[in-house]
C-alpha cells in the first residue's frame, strides 16, 4: 500500500510538471495516467497471455499500443481489454504478431527514444511536452496534438534525422487556430 501512495504521489508531481511544459490541461494527464493504470490493471490480472513486450501509450483518451505478441489470439484479448478502460476514446492497434524485442533492438529503440526526446526538449520551435513517444523494432510512433502543422514538420524531422530510425508514424492532431476541432494527421 505505501508503494502505491509514493507511486501516485510521485506521478502527480511528474503529470503537474509535464502538464506545465506542453499546452494540455492537468485533468487531461490525470486522466489519461488513469486510463493508463486502469489498463496495465486488466493486463496483469490476465494469466492467459505475455503483454511484457507491449507498451501503452494515452494521450486524450486514445490509446496507441506498440511492441509484440506472440499470437493473434493474444493480440485481440489485448484490443479487447483495452477499450475496457475508462477514457479510452479510441485504440490504436501497432501491435506487432512476432517473438519478443531482443535485448539488442530493445537497447537500440531505448537509445532512439532517448535521442528524440532530447531533441524535442532542445528544439525552440517545437513543445515536447505536446507528444509522446513509443519505439519499437526501430519504428518511432508520436502521439499528441500540436498547435501547427510547421511544428509537427519539424517534430517529424527530428525524428528522421536519427540514426537507425526504419520509420516514422504519428497521431498526431493539429489544432485549429480556435481549437474548436483538430485533425488527425497519420502516416
Amino acid at each position: 500500500m505505501a508503494f502505491l501512495i509514493r507511486f501516485i504521489t510521485i506521478a502527480t508531481i511528474a503529470i503537474s510538471i509535464s502538464a506545465c511544459a506542453s499546452s494540455r490541461s492537468l485533468g487531461d494527464s490525470v486522466s489519461d495516467l488513469t486510463s493508463n493504470a486502469e489498463i496495465k490493471g486488466v493486463l496483469f490480472s490476465d494469466r492467459d497471455h505475455d503483454y511484457s513486450d507491449v507498451d501503452l501509450t494515452v494521450h486524450e483518451g486514445r490509446l496507441l499500443l506498440t511492441g509484440t505478441m506472440n499470437t493473434d489470439e493474444g493480440r485481440a484479448k489485448l484490443i479487447a481489454n483495452a477499450w475496457k478502460a475508462d477514457g479510452v476514446d479510441l485504440v490504436i492497434d501497432e501491435i506487432f504478431i512476432a517473438q519478443k524485442t531482443s535485448f539488442g533492438q530493445g537497447f537500440e529503440d531505448t537509445r532512439i527514444d532517448q535521442t528524440l526526446r532530447a531533441k524535442l526538449l532542445a528544439d525552440r520551435d517545437v513543445t515536447s511536452g505536446d507528444y509522446k513517444i513509443a519505439v519499437s523494432r526501430a519504428i518511432i510512433y508520436l502521439i499528441g496534438s500540436t498547435r501547427t502543422q510547421a511544428e509537427l514538420d519539424e517534430a517529424l524531422e527530428l525524428a528522421s534525422s536519427i540514426s537507425g530510425v526504419e520509420k516514422i508514424v504519428h497521431y498526431v492532431d493539429v489544432r485549429s487556430p480556435n481549437n474548436s476541432t483538430t485533425i488527425l494527421q497519420q502516416n
